[in-house]
């Protein structure tokens, strides 16, 4: 076996391999250095005479071979490097094998020689704290280590907190947070969940099939799914769980799936998808040709999921909702359309941009969240009942977590309606207004506020250690929250400050925010008025020059484009 592991020949065959072939194999032992070599150690080691080693006439001829080697060996060249494995081996000498230096990344992989000595007692085990550090060291080099900005919201005074870092309160003002339109704090949110804590506990007292079902799991699971216009719905601990576990279960479950994932899908689709080990083809992100082009190459009689987001949330771009599923749908495929950032935010009763884009019947399936736009937590997926009992019936991730407890189901259920009233509709269009007002102000000063036609705000900074930078003294010197978005949440070289203004940032707020912010990124040694928008479009490939922008005529004709919204900005 010692023979097996050294020789460069013997360890490219399989064990069977070696013992099928073991006759032929041990007649040319006598030929190889490393077989020698492996007799010559047991020879000694039972005191016997060398002459007691293979005598054939080769063997001698190669012996002297190996000794005359042996004393012309460059001093330089150890002993089993490649280049002298490749010189002595006959068999590789015969053969088209190559040796060449592995790469780097190879190198890392391989346990270092030293690794290989003989350890005392206390050295033969893994050192895992050592590990870790070295790990968390690079992190903290690269400046993609977080640190997480210790704050206390203020329920009294959306969006005010308290920032408790230095262990001191300090005032501050939160401009990233999901909870986008503050319903964690309405008053209606906050009675319904006040009476579901003193009506039924604080704890949901188990999983749904073990004591932790009860009438408020199915009431919201029902109004989620008229919400959306589906069959029936299932809720989830997080939206997470949500994504992946029913991808993870269409794709072990449907027989030669194949998974069509958009390049910016968040990790919990990415997971679902990997971990269910089907087929993954991955399109450009929002781009329907793309899209249609790989479709075309799989056989139309095989299950196919096509999952993307309609709101991406680092970019704020929308997808082409109807032109995806479309696509989708005409070869046979379902849609999996992830609405975290979009529930509560558009349409009529804030079902999202599928209801925006009167589209919600070409969604086969949809994710949401409970802990954004509604001020809350959880997930759901809603669909056909059928679908949604497959996954209530085989998804691990429902069927083994304890569920939801009544005062996150009471709250939600509570924030769901408000949202679907003309109130709903009131605080969606302050908001948008508010979006507006802040990403033409941070334009007009020279701030990288790249477009979208959502209530995000990318200001890409490019620089990690400048982005965390900007985000620390906009907290601890202005009192100003606006966190950092650096890898691996983004790819390294777009960092940027990820601004989510609500309906109940005021005016004299966003004016503050720009002119400190201006001010803290001459400090940084950044640059104003940067190049913002590409040269052209990424999805039609048309040019975006400023005159074009200011022509009439739609620069893209697809659903939701980044820069037809812009050009409807501008007019």
């Amino acid at each position: 076996m010692a023979a097996m592991k050294s020789c460069p020949f013997l360890n490219k065959l399989s064990l069977n391999g070696i013992r099928q072939f073991a006759p032929l194999l041990m007649g040319k032992a006598d030929t190889c250095p490393y077989m020698r070599q492996t007799y010559r150690l047991k020879s000694f080691l039972k005191g016997e005479q060398a002459s007691a080693a293979p005598t054939t006439q080769a063997a001698k001829a190669s012996s002297q071979a190996s000794v005359q080697s042996e004393t012309m060996r460059p001093a330089m060249l150890p002993e089993n490097s490649p280049a002298t494995a490749g010189a002595q081996c006959p068999f590789l000498a015969e053969s088209k094998f190559s040796v060449s230096r592995a790469s780097p990344e190879v190198q890392e992989d391989v346990p270092k020689m030293d690794n290989l000595k003989e350890k005392t007692e206390s050295d033969k085990h893994f050192d895992y704290e050592s590990y870790f550090s070295r790990q968390l060291q690079k992190k903290k080099e690269d400046h993609t280590y977080r640190i997480f900005k210790n704050v206390m919201r203020d329920a009294t005074s959306f969006p005010k907190a308290f920032d408790m870092s230095s262990g001191k309160r300090k005032d501050i003002t939160v401009w990233c947070s999901n909870d986008y339109l503050g319903m964690s704090w309405h008053p209606k949110v906050q009675e319904a969940v006040r009476e579901a804590l003193m009506n039924h506990g604080a704890g949901a007292g188990g999983t749904r099939n073990i004591s932790g079902n009860s009438p408020l799991h199915v009431n919201l699971e029902e109004r989620l799914a008229r919400l959306h216009q589906k069959e029936a719905g299932l809720i989830f601990s997080s939206c997470y769980v949500a994504n992946d576990t029913t991808l993870f279960t269409l794709g072990k479950h449907l027989p030669g799936m194949h998974f069509f994932s958009d390049a910016g899908n968040h990790a919990s689709m990415i997971q679902g998808i990997r971990t269910s080990m089907a087929q993954k083809h991955v399109f450009r992100h929002n781009d329907p040709d793309h899209l249609e082009e790989l479709l075309r190459s799989v056989d139309p009689s095989l299950p196919k999921v096509v999952a993307f987001e309609t709101v991406h949330s680092m970019d704020g771009s929308i997808c082409p909702t109807v032109e995806m599923c479309d696509v989708a749908h005409r070869y046979g495929a379902l849609t999996f359309v992830d609405e975290v950032h979009a529930v509560g935010l558009y349409g009529e009763h804030g079902a999202g941009v599928g209801e925006k884009d009167n589209c919600m019947d070409k969604m086969d399936i949809i994710s949401g969240t409970l802990g954004k736009a509604y001020g809350n937590m959880g997930g759901y997926v809603v669909g056909s009942a059928k679908l949604i009992d497959m996954i209530r019936s085989f998804g691990a991730g429902f069927i083994f977590t304890t569920s939801l407890p009544p005062t996150v189901l009471c709250g939600a259920m509570a924030s769901i309606d408000v949202l679907a009233t003309d109130e709903g509709r009131e605080l969606r269009a302050r908001q948008q207004r508010n979006v507006k007002y802040l990403r033409e102000k941070l334009v007009s000063v020279g701030l990288p506020a790249s477009h979208s036609p959502s209530h995000i705000i990318p200001i890409i900074v490019g620089d990690a250690q400048k982005c965390t930078q900007l985000s620390d003294d906009l907290i601890y010197k202005h009192g100003i929250y606006v966190q950092s978005i650096n890898y691996p949440t983004v790819a390294v070289g777009s960092e940027r400050l990820r601004v989510a203004p609500t309906p109940h940032h005021t005016f004299e707020m966003m004016d503050e925010f720009v002119d400190i912010l201006s001010s803290l990124w001459k400090e940084t040694g950044l640059e104003l008025y940067g190049q913002t928008c590409p040269e052209k479009c990424e999805a039609c490939k048309k040019p975006l020059s400023l005159p074009i922008l200011f022509k009439e005529d739609p620069v893209c004709q697809r659903s939701n484009c980044t820069y037809a919204s812009m050009q409807a900005a501008l007019a």
